[in-house]
């Protein structure tokens, strides 16, 4: 029960922390959601579209055209003409956005990784099985005991 009582505790963190960056860039959840989408794209080198948008967010095309609509006009993104296809946009955070969400979240994301490179490889193993098997339930539409997958791995840590 320790373990879930900690999960939930970093739950109410992170929200708390999510929260803090919102109130700082003045925008929703939803919108940060996007914002910090569109950045991990563009440090992947993957350049972001409406539809990838509406897909990763889970949401309708018209919402995410409200969304986009209210990101643009607040100056958190930038769209362009995709030049492959005239029809179709690219987006991309602005420098700002980009500015913003490192102030707001680069401090506590840098303690975070620090945390996580001090654990060994074999904590760091059962750490990464575990959330991967709560995600995996969490997802589900209606968890069914019988019929749980767990991902694959060993959970033993050696010592």
């Amino acid at each position: 029960m320790e373990v879930l009582r900690a999960v939930r505790r970093f739950r109410v963190a992170d929200a708390a922390m999510r929260h803090r960056a919102q109130a700082d860039m003045h925008v929703n959840e939803t919108d940060l959601m996007a914002i910090r989408h569109l950045i991990s794209c563009e440090r992947r080198n993957r350049v972001a579209s409406p539809k990838d948008l509406s897909e990763f967010l889970n949401i309708s095309s018209a919402a995410t055209a409200k969304l986009l609509s209210r990101l643009q006009a607040s100056g958190h993104i930038r769209r362009e003409v995709n030049p492959d296809d005239g029809r179709a946009q690219r987006l991309f955070a602005t420098v700002s956005s980009h500015d913003q969400i490192h102030q707001a979240l680069s401090g506590t994301h840098e303690l975070l990784m620090q945390v996580a490179l001090e654990l060994t490889a074999d904590h760091q193993a059962a750490v990464v099985h575990f959330l991967d098997a709560m995600s995996a339930i969490a997802v589900m539409p209606r968890p069914e005991m019988a019929s749980v997958e767990m991902p694959a791995g060993p959970l033993k840590m050696n010592q």
